[in-house]
């Protein structure tokens, strides 16, 4: 699982293409039932995102709101970008360049 509590409060998800995807991000919408914390997701491995992908993600998104709890998109290459842009969720979701800079901005917040 890919999933890597890198603290308590922080766990870092490196997300590969479908199907590796959904099914990581059914694991991290499980632990957010069980857990209050904030995530990086590591999009370092992705190619592409489907329309099902997106969804989870808002999904996932709305339940860390809930919570009171943050996530953070890294790694996003040039492809998965422009779906962001097109779909208007590049203004929905926070992004960082990288792991190091995600985890950075969560412990600033």
């Amino acid at each position: 699982m890919p999933i890597e509590k890198w603290s308590e409060q922080v766990s870092v998800v490196h997300l590969a293409d479908d199907p590796q995807m959904s099914d990581d991000l059914q694991m991290l919408e499980d632990e957010t039932a069980v857990r209050k914390f904030d995530a990086v997701l590591d999009f370092g491995t992705v190619h592409f995102v489907n329309s099902s992908n997106l969804a989870k993600l808002i999904k996932l998104r709305n339940q860390f709101i809930q919570k009171d709890s943050k996530i953070v998109l890294c790694n996003v290459g040039t492809a998965i970008w422009g779906t962001f842009l097109v779909t208007g969720l590049d203004k929905v979701f926070e992004f960082s360049d990288n792991v190091t800079t995600a985890l950075a901005s969560l412990q600033i917040a």
